[in-house]
């Protein structure tokens, strides 16, 4: 398959493949007649691994660092699981501050709630941010 035909194929665009290629991490076949790149059964099941790490949220270098290890014939699955733990804490870290921002933001709607909508001043530019009412 050609790049149009293989990312039709894959339900992706011809630039994600391209740029999948231009980074090295699927390595198509030239043909000897025309030249044109062709995508074999070993680049369907790379990019389908990259699109299912992708959606996972694994970085380009992740799935470089993934694809190095099993290219090497060792398992990846260990270092699969380490970044997951890892992006499950971050996103749990993410997930409470978003809750506390959360909270300050239904709080600021209450307390906000029967504030009059004042001009700005030469010393406020909007009281219910700058915590003064008048002045």
């Amino acid at each position: 398959m050609k790049v149009t035909e293989f990312a039709s194929y894959m339900s992706t665009t011809p630039d994600t493949v391209r740029y999948y290629t231009r980074i090295g991490l699927l390595t198509p076949n030239k043909s000897a007649a025309n030249g044109y790149k062709v995508f074999g059964k070993l680049e369907i099941t790379r990019l389908k691994f990259i699109l299912s790490a992708r959606q996972l949220g694994f970085s380009v270098e992740d799935i470089t660092d993934i694809l190095t290890q099993a290219d090497k014939g060792h398992s990846a699955c260990p270092m699969v699981r380490d970044i997951v733990e890892q992006r499950l804490v971050a996103t749990e870290k993410q997930f409470q501050e978003a809750m506390r921002l959360r909270e300050r933001l239904k709080k600021a709607i209450s307390d906000w709630q029967d504030k009059p909508n004042n001009e700005p001043t030469s010393k406020m530019i909007c009281h219910l941010i700058e915590g003064e009412d008048d002045e």
